[in-house]
């Protein structure tokens, strides 16, 4: 640019600023509205709605079911306030949270490696540990290896955002857990759901969409923990087969409590685990620990290792919790008597509820079971009667599940006798049979109105 051309644009923009000041100038000022220092959350429409629904409940005389703080020890039988309960509403399937055994391993890795390990893994967090625990879950799964975390949510979120992109398609069962489908929304992959264990939609939507899209992932639990059902593995595998396509099994609920020994649902169909790419698990059920983790092939979990934001970026499992879940895999092996039992306790409360006229879905009971209420109001009010009774069984209300099929959602474990499962179903339908005496939901708010 030459000195007239340089001069020239230095004039044109000297003009347009004075143009903009005497703008500004001719412009009457306004009074800019103070700025809020703090915002107040009660003026979310989320807050608020919550608000709305719990001044409902209390209106209808219905107390908080949750966040009841257990003075001790959650298996069969649980303490709260001081008093004993039969518990229907925690997860140790085959009762091993509290055994003499888990408790001496995690106190043992404490002496030894203290309460943390103080980095990520792939820092300075490694230890000798996280390698015997992941080669316990990998032999249990039938796989070659696995990779722990510290959050079983955090598992399916940092696994599924990683592995799958923009142009890519997860096709997901309506049911999966809410931490598989933040996982496909971090990810940035299209989701598309198929009803709830229908596996012919699943199919066509295979054959619908699968040449649109480069990878193609498939979800499902390996048992369903609201409804207490599972997929058929062995179809699964061959439409993921047939289409070229991953799969992903989140045996959450189902490790240690499908198959003879409590392989999970590769052993129950008599399907080799190897034929399932990802397959996901939690450590805070049958493994008395807390955490997560995903078992596979060495070169996915090698992978994940080095690359998967929620394992790369956290703290490694702490001492405590792996030598519990070591020792929970140990007995797991050597103890299958537990997965009988447990099998054999969910058969009787399944058999027993469906004779009572409950309604318990679409469950095939094993661990667990559901009382199909339907309002969320009648089923709040339902396991309060039942806490009245001595028996703690939590509702699952909407948005959890719609709000037509809100329930009472019934745990079952290897450590519950016959007893308390036979008085838990004649007093459910007991309470039940009251309840519906007195109307529904509506008919209990407009009465509390009067």
């Amino acid at each position: 640019m030459g000195a007239n051309d340089r001069a020239k644009l230095m004039d044109s923009l000297k003009a347009n600023r004075r143009s903009a000041r005497g703008r500004a100038s001719s412009t009457p000022a306004t009074v800019a509205a103070p700025k809020r220092k703090v915002y107040d959350f009660k003026e979310l429409p989320q807050v608020k709605q919550l608000q709305m629904h719990r001044a409902a409940a209390d209106m209808m005389g219905i107390e908080n079911p949750f966040f009841r703080p257990h003075d001790g020890l959650a298996a069969g039988t649980s303490v709260i306030d001081g008093r004993d309960y039969d518990n229907f509403a925690s997860y140790n399937y085959l009762g091993l949270n509290g055994h003499p055994q888990i408790n001496a391993a995690a106190k043992a890795f404490v002496d030894q490696y203290g309460t943390s390990v103080s980095a990520s893994r792939i820092v300075a967090g490694e230890r000798p540990f996280h390698a015997e625990l992941e080669a316990a879950l990998a032999r249990i799964h039938g796989v070659e290896s696995s990779i722990v975390m510290v959050s079983g949510h955090a598992t399916n979120v940092t696994s599924i955002g990683h592995l799958m992109h923009k142009g890519d398609l997860v096709l997901t069962d309506a049911f999966v857990h809410n931490s598989i489908a933040e996982g496909v929304r971090l990810s940035g992959a299209t989701r598309m759901n198929f009803p709830h264990d229908d596996l012919d939609a699943l199919e066509k939507m295979l054959a619908d969409h699968r040449h649109k899209f480069d990878k193609v992932l498939i979800v499902v639990e390996g048992l369903y923990s609201m409804d207490g059902d599972f997929p058929d593995l062995k179809r699964i595998v061959k439409l993921k087969q047939s289409y070229d396509a991953w799969l992903m099994v989140d045996e959450a609920h189902s490790i240690g409590v499908l198959g003879k020994t409590g392989r999970g649902i590769s052993e129950h169909f008599g399907v080799d685990p190897q034929e399932v790419e990802i397959w996901m698990g939690t450590l805070s059920k049958t493994f008395s620990s807390c955490g997560g983790y995903i078992a596979g092939s060495k070169v996915l979990c090698d992978y994940l290792k080095v690359s998967a934001p929620g394992f790369v970026f956290s703290v490694g499992l702490s001492a405590a919790l792996a030598g519990a879940a070591i020792a929970s895999a140990e007995l797991l092996e050597k103890e299958p008597e537990r997965v009988q039992r447990l099998q054999e306790n969910g058969a009787l409360f399944l058999k027993l509820a469906k004779a009572a006229g409950l309604n318990t879905g679409p469950s095939a009971g094993y661990a667990v079971v559901p009382v199909i209420v339907g309002d969320s109001a009648g089923a709040a009010m339902l396991s309060n009667r039942l806490l009245a009774k001595g028996i703690n069984a939590l509702p699952i209300i909407f948005p959890a599940v719609p709000e037509k099929s809100a329930r009472i959602r019934f745990f079952i474990t290897s450590d519950h006798t016959e007893e308390q499962i036979k008085r838990a179903v004649e007093t459910t339908a007991t309470e039940l049979d009251a309840m519906r005496e007195d109307g529904s939901a509506v008919d209990r708010l407009i009465k509390a109105a009067r």
